[in-house]
Parts: C-alpha cells; structure tokens; sequence
C-alpha cells in the first residue's frame, strides 16, 4: 500500500462507528487532538506495533491492541510490525521484579515465525509492513549508543515505575534492561511512527519514542493505548507465563471452556475488548448485569461464541458449545479423546501405573509439579473417581479426567 493510497477520513464515519472507534476497548491516546487531526489528513498514517517473540504464542491479552490496528487498517491506513529480535534478547521487564533470561537467536527466530502466522489471524497481512530490529541496530556502533544514551538520564530511566520499585526495594537492575526502553523508542525514529500502539504497562517506553523522535527532528508520534485484559484467574494480567491466557491458535473446545471458565466479573470486559458486539447492545448488557437480571451462563455461553468464532468460524463454534453443553453441563464422556499408553504393575484386576510422566509427555499436563499439584487439589479423577496418590490402578480404556477440560483414554502396553 503506497503512502498516496485512499483513506476514510475520521470525520466521514458514521458516529457510532467513529465512537467504537476512539472510545471502545482504549483507555488513553496522547494526545487525542493530534490522533483525530492525523486521521482526517487524508494519507496512510504509518501505526507502529513492535513485539519481542519471546514466547511463541499470543493470546488474547495482544488481540486487544490488534483489533484497534485492524479497524484502523480498514479505513486505509498503514501498520508497521516491528518484530523485536534485539530487544527480546533483553527482554522487557515491565511489571517483572527479576531481571530475565536472554533468548538465543534461534529460539527468537522460531517465536517470531509463529507469533506472525497468529497476528496476521487478527490484522491484514497484506495492509501490513513487518521490519526487522536488525535492520537498523545490526549496523550500531559503540558511538552510535553512546549517542542515543545521552540523549537521557538514569533518573528518567529510574522513573519508570517497574525499576523504580526494583530499585527502592534492592532487587538487581541491569545495564541492559535499562537500555531497553531507548532501543523501542528508536524503533518508533527508525521507521517515522506516526502512532504507536501499547497496553497501558508500555507508557514509559511509548512516551520515551515521542520524545526521542522530536529530539532527532521528527514530528512526534501519538500514542493509543489499550487497557490490560484481565486472565482466567480473574486477577493478573493474562500472561503465558502465568498460566491465565487464551491463545489465538487454541483448539476451538479448549478456547470455548476457557472463556466459560472466566469469572463472570469479567464478562462484559471481556465482551467490550475482544468482540463486535455493539456498543447499544454493550449497554443493554451492562443495565441487566447491573440490575440483577442477567444470565451470567447465557451471557457466557455468547461471549464464547462470539470469541471461538472469531478466530475458527461460527461452525467449529457451535460444536465447541455443543461438546460443552454435553461434557461440562450434561457430565457426558466426549466423544473422541486422545490416548495414553502405560505399562504398570498387576495389581488384581487393574494395572498399577504412575500416570505422570505420561500425560506430561503428551502434553495433557504442564508438568510433573503441576500434576502433583492437581492431585493434592482432587481435580484429577479415573473412571469418576478422585485420586489422591500419583500411582494409581487403572484398567485399559479407563478415562482419566485432568481438571475440567482434559479427557485422556488410557491404553494398556
């Protein structure tokens, strides 16, 4: 798409739509008056997004700020994906109270790989740039960052409210980290952002951009900020490494329940963020939640399927409600499961197995320490019934239930 390509002013949509727009799922532009000035120009606005593939899935915590860049894609403007294999090696520490791990490069390379096959399930791929960190910082000379560096203060740096408390409370900073929020902002210089998109934990280093560009001779890029999706465990930010994410690339079943799984506090948050139902419907959704009579199981039962739609189509949908319905509502086995083969020790007319390590293998549980953990919690049954010790006797065909979404049929070597 050339900078030249036609686009729908700001001020020609319909205002409903033009309200979805700057108010739904945004929590701050900065400043707004010069975002609606950008959007009624008339050229592509160049949308800035930047990702370090430090994880090779994305969930919807990330579809939150990439369904604002769609919709703006649509009135014809222009997102520039900055994939960040420098950073990453850093890591960004928003929000963390330890310093992180580098990733080596191949391991950056085959997030990267995944996590773009995942956005573009969200924004289109063919109104959409992707540039490379290397591109620009493969070249940096000790000069150059000695250059960029002083153009800053550690007590700007110390400002930022993750190193402040690290800082304060005597928890290790390191040199690189602190690099880390000048390097994003010169992403936003490399590629003469106009708007970059953050959640609101990115406000330092978004900010950072605007002020490095206009030292450096650029018109500085506004900012749109998108709020910060609450996980399934009602309390943290959703996080891979918390364990509380919906992925985009999830089977349809397993998205389903895990929208169902949700607290319903965080229902119309939910609906608000990650769907297109609109913004009258929102209200008429909210005054019954308010007033007391809302279905909160209806009310669930649509945002999965307006979620699982979304990124599997309104088919698979239906039948991840329909295997819902059966399994989790009518206490139905599924129809199909995977299986796990074991080899155990008689034990009269069952079989003694440590079922562990084989469903860790298969990818049915996390790991060894997350499956003692289940047990200890009695989320684990056989046949129906509970398990409270890690070797248990099992028959061939039993059905072991992990939680309450994994069904695993065991086979007998």
């Amino acid at each position: 798409m050339s900078d030249t390509a036609k686009v729908t002013l700001l001020r020609d949509l319909p205002p409903a739509r033009r309200d979805f727009l700057l108010r739904r799922g945004v929590a701050e532009i900065i400043p707004e008056h010069e975002f609606t000035d950008l959007l009624n120009r008339g050229t592509p606005a160049r949308l800035k997004e930047g990702f370090d593939p430090s994880s090779p899935d994305i969930h919807l915590g990330h579809v939150v700020g990439l369904r604002k860049l769609r919709q703006l894609q649509e009135l014809g403007h222009k997102v520039i994906l900055i994939v960040g294999n420098w950073t990453a090696r850093i890591g960004d520490p928003s929000g963390q109270s330890a310093t992180r791990p580098m990733l080596t490069e191949a391991q950056i390379e085959e997030n990267a790989q995944t996590y773009m096959e995942q956005f573009f399930r969200v924004v289109d791929k063919d109104r959409t740039e992707v540039r490379w960190q290397t591109e620009w910082f493969s070249d940096f000379t000790l000069d150059t960052v000695i250059r960029l560096t002083a153009r800053f203060t550690v007590a700007q740096i110390l400002a930022r409210e993750d190193f402040n408390k690290r800082y304060t409370t005597g928890n290790p900073i390191s040199l690189c980290e602190m690099l880390y929020p000048l390097l994003q902002a010169y992403d936003s210089y490399a590629i003469n952002s106009d708007v970059e998109f953050g959640g609101t934990d990115q406000k330092f280093n978004c900010l950072l951009g605007r002020e490095l560009q206009q030292m450096m001779g650029q018109n500085a890029q506004q900012v749109f900020f998108t709020p910060i999706l609450v996980g399934t465990d009602g309390k943290s930010k959703m996080s891979k490494s918390l364990g509380n994410y919906i992925g985009v690339a999830e089977p349809p079943g397993q998205m389903y329940g895990k929208v169902m799984s949700l607290d319903d506090s965080l229902i119309l948050d939910y609906f608000e963020l990650v769907t297109d139902v609109s913004d009258e419907e929102m209200r008429e959704m909210k005054e019954s939640f308010a007033s007391g009579t809302a279905n909160p199981m209806d009310a669930k039962k649509r945002l999965a399927s307006e979620i699982t739609s979304q990124f599997h189509g309104a088919e698979e949908a239906d039948q991840a409600e329909a295997h819902f319905t059966r399994v989790h509502q009518m206490h139905e086995l599924p129809d199909e499961m995977p299986e796990v083969f074991v080899t155990g020790i008689p034990d009269g007319d069952d079989v003694r197995v440590d079922l562990c390590r084989p469903l860790v293998e298969g990818g049915h549980v996390k790991s060894t320490s997350e499956f003692k953990r289940l047990v200890a919690q009695n989320a684990v049954e056989i046949d129906g019934n509970k398990v409270g010790e890690l070797t248990v006797p099992v028959r061939d065909g039993s059905v072991v239930k992990v939680g309450r979404r994994v069904f695993v049929r065991v086979r007998l070597n």
